[in-house]
């Protein structure tokens, strides 16, 4: 079997930083190759010095890059890309500032080359209570913010300390929160830290290391129940934000396991990987390496311990 291209969907209402997000991202790409849609091109979403050509609606960008604009048809847009040789290894939809993110991941969920792994939304800080209580606006703004794994709030240095505790903390009522400067959110926060995508190239042993986040990473794990495990990784007391892994089951089929936020999925992994694998991700003083590790005991199979 093939593997599934992953997608990450960024929203978030206008003007809250999407663009200055995806940019941030590109530039940190590690070596991956990303592949971005959106709307339309309008004011060219792309920094001009990542761009390497353009050709109607699609933009070569540095490093095997590439953006796409697919207008109002989004599967088409989808379908084309899958057929790009060499496929992407990452793709990320930028949806337009009133767009609903969950509708775009429903529909990213109709293609199986995809596998949708999480949804970013965009809150800014200075703005965004004042919008969610607009008799206009609150609407969008509210069903944005319930789509999310995680929600990033902006432009936290516009408001005084005392608002935006207040703002997190309601926030926090949607999903799991992270205060972002700019768009300079880690990489490895939305991509994953799992090496390259290709199947069978395992997981990183460099750390991540960032002064905001702490991770754990686990290499030669036993057979494990993934459902299981991604169950418990998700769970706020893990304090996990990302965790990716590559995991194999008793009866030796791999399996991918994905958690963003308290949200998660396992899906079929293609065989070949050399080494099972776990990385996880949270914020420096909050994620709980005991919790992950009682979570990996928990989810072991009776026959791994057995042996």
């Amino acid at each position: 079997m093939s593997e599934r291209i992953p997608v990450t969907v960024i929203g978030g209402y206008l003007g809250a930083g999407k663009t200055t997000l995806v940019n941030h991202l590109l530039r940190h790409a590690g070596g991956r190759r990303i592949a971005v849609l959106v709307n339309d091109f309008g004011a060219l979403p792309i920094d001009a010095d990542l761009v390497e050509a353009q050709d109607g609606s699609t933009i070569s960008i540095a490093g095997g890059c590439v953006c796409c604009s697919f207008g109002s048809d989004l599967i088409a847009a989808l379908r084309a890309l899958a057929q790009r040789a060499p496929a992407p290894e990452h793709l990320l939809i930028e949806a337009s500032g009133v767009a609903l993110p969950g509708a775009i991941a429903s529909s990213v969920s109709l293609l199986t080359r995809y596998a949708c792994e999480g949804i970013f939304v965009l809150a800014d800080a200075e703005t965004v209570r004042a919008r969610a209580a607009d008799r206009y606006l609150g609407d969008t703004i509210e069903r944005q913010l319930r789509d999310a794994s995680v929600i990033l709030l902006g432009k936290p240095d516009l408001v005084g300390p005392a608002e935006r505790a207040d703002t997190r903390r309601w926030l926090e009522g949607y999903a799991s929160v992270v205060e972002v400067e700019r768009g300079r959110v880690p990489a490895e926060l939305v991509f994953g830290a799992a090496a390259g995508g290709a199947a069978g190239s395992g997981f990183a042993r460099t750390p991540f290391v960032h002064p905001a986040y702490d991770s754990v990473s686990f290499q030669s794990l036993p057979p494990l129940d993934a459902q299981a495990l991604a169950a418990s990784l998700a769970a706020p007391a893990a304090g996990v934000l990302r965790a990716k892994g590559r995991l194999r089951g008793d009866d030796g089929a791999w399996t991918t396991l994905q958690v963003v936020g308290t949200r998660f999925e396992t899906s079929p992994a293609a065989a070949g990987a050399s080494d099972a694998g776990l990385v996880c991700i949270g914020l420096a003083g909050c994620l709980d390496r005991g919790a992950i590790e009682r979570a990996i005991a928990g989810s072991t199979s009776s026959a791994a311990l057995s042996r």
